[in-house]
């Protein structure tokens, strides 16, 4: 039946789309990552982070879901080999994170332009915001679709839920000035610890399957 005859069809698909996106990127859990990488900016140079990181992951996104499939196979790469590599950057951000190396940076205001669009794309957009988990799932449910309106509307649920995680990088300052510095800082080496744990398992998700194939051992 043709999804754009039947609105119904429309909600419970947007719906299923927008549940599985918004519970891998999971905007309140990336909040503490951003907090701490924008804390020594502005409010307006955090907000134009926040706003760059999130374009750039829809795009990524998008992209991904539309061409990612044959790209891995042109580059003779996978979903594996980018969960590794995940892992290894989320795992650096987390040390950095626990031994407060993060909030000791201090900037120049003519290197701050350049910090901002540096962690705009990694590792806010990439791989926090469109990681391996969210880029498989773009690609998959791309697959899974049957029209080009179903295409529109996993289209359409990717940006609700980046505006989403946008809104909440926005006024995620407020959490700041709530915690004071001591929280701030408490944080920051709490969310480095979990942070350190996450790269861990994206690291051994990617390496097992990995590792079965070259010893052919069944999944």
């Amino acid at each position: 039946m043709n999804l754009i005859s039947n609105p119904e069809n429309i909600l419970t698909t947007y719906l299923l789309y927008f549940a599985s996106f918004i519970s891998i990127i999971n905007p309140i859990g990336a909040m503490p990552i951003f907090l701490t990488m924008t804390s020594h900016l502005s409010e307006a140079e955090r907000n134009r982070s926040a706003r760059k990181a999130n374009i750039i992951a829809f795009l990524g996104l998008v992209l991904f879901a539309f061409s990612g499939e044959f790209l891995f196979k042109f580059f003779g790469i996978s979903v594996h080999s980018l969960r590794i590599v995940g892992g290894v950057i989320f795992f650096i951000i987390g040390y950095d994170m626990l031994q407060a190396k993060i909030a000791r940076v201090k900037l120049k205001d003519d290197e701050i332009v350049s910090y901002v669009n540096d962690i705009s794309i990694t590792p806010l957009a990439i791989p926090l915001i469109c990681g391996p988990g969210s880029i498989t799932n773009a690609i998959v449910l791309m697959e899974d679709t049957a029209s080009m309106e179903q295409k529109l509307v996993l289209i359409l649920a990717i940006a609700s839920v980046l505006f989403i995680n946008f809104i909440i990088f926005r006024y995620s300052n407020f959490v700041t000035r709530f915690l004071g510095e001591t929280g701030n800082n408490v944080l920051m080496r709490l969310m480095g610890l979990i942070i350190m744990v996450i790269a861990v398992e994206f690291f051994f998700a990617g390496l097992k399957p990995i590792l079965r194939g070259i010893l052919n051992i069944p999944m």
